[in-house]
């Protein structure tokens, strides 16, 4: 990330910004397609990995990427220092096969270590990419600002698979809370690794969708005190979190998160979801995800626009807090054209905005 991008986030998050910005999460379901290059040479070659990145910032300049130059392997890091085996393929992420084999499989739990991300799975070597990259990043006046981990509920449905541990947290609510509580501290010293290596990195993103499928009273007791837990384990400049589940039970509980930028669904409007947050926290959305693959340029343009001007009325006619991306990570097939319609009309507005403010 350049340096003026990043004062752009932060400019955004304390709302002193006088325009908007594009932003999108993006990774390894859509970089390697976008790109035309197999996903295993992406995470297994740094000159390829190092290209693709070159290409997307090149065809894309104006659009700030979340957390960008991001070292993963699909949802497989944290769970392979669980012990999880992965299998690779050429046009997809990985896949994660389960260490726990049920909701009733107590013993697996309990005697689950919790990894050294220096030490375990597939860490190790992301920890060592992060190290290599940052240094050829600064001759590019260029710099990892944002680090990240999978949150601890998405981790655990990794380990025993989701309707398995959402099972577990009603049936054996102890072990959940045991598995959940290991989980917690793997994201912990994940994240501080990550930012022991990476010395430019000043942000941290955790990403969870697996708490917006609890209840209320589920949610309280199983996901609020570890999120919490991790979140104010840090001090960092920007704490970002994903959750694109169509809950809102998360909502009312952001701010006591200690987070900064949200990125929600899209399939709730986003005056709905501007009205149930805090005011302070910035939303990444909410443009509908699919549609960067499935649907028209004219179309991307047009529910920008819209999405926007929605923003705007339901927040007493003010741009602040509003980063313009999809409700979720950038999809399989995003094509160019589409997400340049975005980026079209996030501009298009901005001289508008400025036209209107000079009258």
């Amino acid at each position: 990330m350049k340096n003026n991008q990043w004062e752009c986030l932060l400019s955004v998050i304390r709302g002193n910004n006088k325009r908007l910005e594009t932003a999108m999460i993006v990774d390894s379901p859509w970089i390697p397609g976008y790109c035309g290059i197999n996903t295993i040479d992406y995470f297994a070659r740094p000159d390829v990995w190092l290209s693709a990145h070159e290409k997307i910032k090149a065809d894309f300049p104006n659009i700030i990427f979340l957390p960008d130059y991001w070292v993963e392997y699909g949802m497989a890091l944290e769970p392979s220092g669980f012990g999880c085996k992965v299998d690779f393929y050429p046009n997809t992420p990985p896949t994660i096969h389960h260490v726990i084999k049920d909701a009733d499989d107590t013993d697996s739990i309990e005697n689950l270590a919790i990894p050294d991300p220096k030490l375990s799975g597939l860490m190790p070597i992301a920890l060592r990419l992060q190290k290599y990259y940052s240094e050829l990043l600064a001759e590019k006046e260029e710099s990892i600002k944002i680090v990240s981990t999978r949150g601890p509920l998405t981790i655990s449905s990794h380990l025993m698979g989701v309707t398995e541990f959402l099972m577990c947290i009603k049936i054996n609510p102890d072990a959940a809370h045991t598995l959940i509580k290991k989980t917690t501290e793997l994201c912990k010293r994940w994240l501080s690794a990550q930012l022991e290596t990476v010395k430019t990195a000043e942000g941290i993103l955790l990403l969870d969708d697996i708490c917006g499928f609890l209840s209320d009273e589920d949610y309280m007791e199983f996901a609020h005190p570890y999120l919490k837990d991790i979140f104010q384990f840090f001090s960092c400049k920007i704490k970002m979190m994903h959750n694109d589940s169509e809950s809102d039970v998360i909502y009312p509980y952001l701010s006591d998160l200690g987070i900064d930028i949200y990125q929600p669904t899209y399939v709730r409007p986003i005056s709905e979801i501007r009205k149930k947050i805090d005011n302070n926290i910035t939303i990444l959305g909410t443009l509908p995800t699919l549609a960067l693959a499935e649907n028209t340029p004219e179309y991307m343009h047009e529910a920008t626009l819209n999405m926007i001007n929605e923003y705007i009325q339901s927040n007493n006619g003010s741009i602040k807090h509003l980063l313009v991306s999809t409700g979720g990570g950038a999809p399989m097939g995003a094509k160019k054209e589409c997400i340049e319609a975005v980026v079209s009309a996030v501009e298009q507005f901005n001289r508008d905005f400025d036209a209107q403010a000079s009258k």
